[in-house]
């Protein structure tokens, strides 16, 4: 089952794509779609590759003691209030 669609509904769709198109327009069609999604896939492993880059500069080890010294004063205030109730 592929998209909550079965065999028998594939096959309409498949069917009325062949009469809408006509059998010599669906490879240029699915060549169109394919280079649309290669190009979709290109662009987000680009974008990765740029925010990895990006991510290889700075030091995690910093960002991670800010994140715990943000956590800690979260809890110093919060602490009162918890115990209220």
């Amino acid at each position: 089952m592929f998209l909550f669609i079965g065999g028998p509904e594939i096959f309409v769709i498949v069917l009325i794509v062949v009469m809408f198109f006509g059998a010599d327009k669906i490879p240029e069609i699915a060549r169109t779609l394919g280079k649309g999604m290669r190009q979709i896939k290109d662009a987000t492993n680009e974008i990765k590759k740029e925010i990895n880059d990006s991510a290889e500069g700075t030091d995690l080890g910093e960002i991670k003691k800010e994140i715990d010294s943000v956590k800690d004063d979260i809890d110093d205030m919060s602490g009162p209030i918890k115990r209220q109730f």
